[in-house]
């Protein structure tokens, strides 16, 4: 019984130094904080690969056909001729092919060009959104009050100028009849100026009382120039010009009618008469020529008058300030070219992929040689139609040995003919890297521990002494290659209701960001089609 109790006492101080470490310990990993590793999204080549080991066997003949049935239009080999990888051995026709393939590459040079007037557009329209929201600056007023000060001295111009005409309107209006039709007139300023040569009498009469008429025309029209100035109503003065021109014009054309029809007589001679015409003809031509020079100045008065408003209407735009409305509709307009733009990358991404897609069927349409080798076996002819998938070449490899593998169902889609690869052979450890290329795949699988494999055969590309019948070989197949592709590591991903997303860190918090992911490398990494941009920095995993 003292020993149970002795035990008691050595147990309970334990069980109580236990319970404080653990406390300490959990206290402070609470008060630890959470730690986690990140990385940063970039831009690398990602290159995905398919590892198979296999082993190495003497070489045979490599059998092709093509993968779609046509007619053959051209055939470049014969059997016993050495062939190099690459070579063109048989062509089906594709010329419609080619066509359309033309087709599909000018449409993506037209949208190429199309999306370089988007993104110019948008540039124009973020510039002007900027410009709105920071405001007029005071160089941009003071460039526009100067045009409204050229604007108004060019105006001042104008009306000089229109006031220079009005006067040389009533000069040559003057001379017209005071100079060239007074001198066949008897009392021509008086109360009843006469003709003095004798002409129709209704003629006659007509012309006499035009001349008693614009006399006072004359005279009141001289008053009033006597005050024009560019303060002055010009409007009404421009008016009074031109009536005045039309009716110095109407004299003008009547005295011509009676002068042109006069004869030579006892009183009047040929040398008169042909001075009468000369007079009344210089008269009419000035006064169209005040006409034409009056109307000239009234255009440039019109034109100084419009860019004067004008001005002034952009300087008090200048002055204004945006208001919300016009930043909201700018930014609209951004919106809307940032759309046409996204638009146009899309359609430009799908018309490479018709591109792509062209380029692959018309490769169906040829047969290359995969490897260096002989041609045992050839029977295309030229117009022969032949099925998919029927062999008519047979090539011997060069090289003395190839390498068999079985490839996992989960892998064979990845896998293509004329795809190269990397294989170290097992003897000379991973050092020494030999190269090699698919040639062939098997259609039918082979199932191995219950799981469906296909064999694919490599080709040496090199002939190398050191290859022996045998070898166990490790093979990288080079499948697809992404370049300058944003690419984060594959643990940085994380999928949700089946979306993916990623966790960027900034500063010290982090944000999940859903992504769009493409191809997958064969070092962890994985492409980013959509979502996060090269520099962000993302979170792998959490502590």
């Amino acid at each position: 019984m003292i020993n149970i109790i002795k035990k008691r006492k050595v147990y309970i101080p334990a069980i109580i130094l236990i319970i404080i470490i653990l406390g300490i310990v959990i206290l402070s990993n609470r008060g630890d904080k959470q730690k986690f590793d990140t990385a940063v999204a970039q831009r690398i080549d990602l290159t995905q690969e398919v590892s198979v080991t296999g082993r190495v066997k003497p070489a045979q003949s490599v059998e092709l056909a093509f993968e779609k049935g046509g007619k053959i239009s051209a055939v470049y080999t014969d059997v016993g001729k050495q062939v190099f990888a690459g070579q063109l051995l048989i062509v089906l026709g594709n010329s419609e092919l080619a066509a359309q393939l033309s087709q599909a590459q000018a449409g993506v040079e037209s949208a190429q060009a199309q999306l370089a007037q988007y993104q110019a557009a948008l540039e124009t329209q973020q510039a002007k959104l900027e410009e709105l929201k920071l405001g007029t600056r005071p160089e941009e007023v003071q460039v526009q009050e100067t045009k409204v000060t050229n604007a108004k001295t060019s105006l001042e111009d104008a009306k000089k100028n229109l006031i220079v005409q009005i006067q040389d309107a009533y000069t040559k209006s003057d001379d017209a009849i005071r100079n060239k039709i007074d001198q066949f007139f008897l009392n021509p300023k008086g109360a009843n100026p006469q003709l003095t040569f004798f002409t129709d009498s209704q003629l006659e009469s007509d012309i006499e009382s035009k001349r008693l008429l614009i006399e006072s025309t004359l005279k009141s029209w001289q008053t009033s120039l006597e005050t024009i100035s560019t303060s002055s109503d010009l409007e009404s003065h421009l008016d009074t010009a031109k009536t005045n021109l039309i009716q110095t014009k109407n004299l003008l054309e009547k005295s011509a009618l009676a002068v042109n029809g006069l004869l030579p007589n006892s009183s009047i001679s040929q040398t008169t008469i042909d001075a009468y015409k000369s007079d009344v003809s210089t008269g009419r031509t000035n006064i169209n020529t005040a006409t034409v020079n009056l109307t000239t100045a009234e255009e440039k008065l019109r034109t100084a008058e419009s860019i004067l408003k004008l001005e002034q209407d952009n300087l008090a735009l200048t002055k204004a300030e945006a208001t919300v409305e016009q930043i909201t509709a700018q930014e609209a307009q951004v919106k809307q070219a940032e759309a046409n733009v996204l638009s146009q990358q899309a359609q430009i991404k799908q018309a490479k992929a018709n591109v792509n897609n062209y380029f692959a069927q018309i490769s169906k349409t040829v047969i290359r040689a995969p490897i260096n080798g002989t041609i045992t076996k050839q029977e295309a002819k030229v117009g022969e139609i032949v099925s998919a998938n029927t062999v008519i070449v047979s090539l011997m490899s060069a090289s003395q040995f190839e390498i068999e593998a079985n490839v996992p169902e989960a892998d064979i889609a990845k896998v293509n003919v004329g795809n190269d690869a990397k294989t170290t052979l097992d003897a000379y450890g991973n050092d020494v890297v030999f190269g090699v290329k698919v040639v062939a795949i098997d259609p039918a699988e082979t199932i191995i521990d219950g799981v469906a494999t296909y064999k694919v055969t490599f080709q040496f590309i090199e002939t190398d002494e050191r290859i022996k019948s045998g070898m166990t070989a490790n093979i990288d197949i080079s499948t697809e290659k992404r370049e300058n592709v944003i690419a984060v590591p594959q643990r940085a991903v994380v999928t949700k209701n089946g979306e993916k997303y990623v966790r960027v860190l900034t500063g010290e918090e982090t944000k999940e960001i859903k992504v769009k992911t493409g191809m997958r490398d064969s070092y962890g990494n994985i492409e980013i089609l959509e979502g996060i941009n090269d520099g962000d920095t993302v979170v792998i995993t959490f502590e």
